[in-house]
């Protein structure tokens, strides 16, 4: 059962090859994701990853692992803060903020940080699981 309060956390590392199917699957080939070349001559000076891909990482956290199987989006809000680079290790991080047992409903706050515990993407979902938004 989840609680407020309850924090969960999630270490991933992006790599070019997926970025290439995000791009391919979602139709979104904006050269800032895969031309290298292209990329160096924008602000960032290398290739970014997709805003959405790398915020997929709570969709995969909620529906597989916290609160887990069963778990339906609701409402998801998100800043993108900084970019997101391959290679490069990140850490998701979850805070549940409320709960409603009647509704088995909870809203958790999400947040992507880089290694030095910058957050560049922050945002807060509202879930329902009815086996983890449940009373004793």
């Amino acid at each position: 059962m989840i609680r407020v309060a309850d924090t969960y956390s999630y270490d991933i590392q992006y790599n070019q090859p997926n970025v290439n199917t995000f791009a391919q699957i979602t139709g979104d080939n904006n050269p800032i994701h895969l031309d290298a070349d292209f990329a160096a001559t924008t602000i960032f000076g290398k290739p970014i990853v997709h805003g959405f891909y790398s915020a997929s990482v709570f969709s995969m956290v909620f529906g597989t692992k916290f609160p887990g199987p069963g778990t339906i989006y609701l409402y998801q809000d998100m800043k993108f803060l900084a970019p997101v680079f391959v290679n490069q290790p990140y850490k998701a991080t979850f805070e549940v903020l409320e709960v409603n047992i009647e509704k088995h409903i909870g809203l958790i706050k999400c947040v992507l940080e880089d290694e030095s515990g910058k957050a560049v993407i922050e945002g807060s979902a509202k879930l329902k699981n009815d086996r983890q938004f449940v009373s004793q």
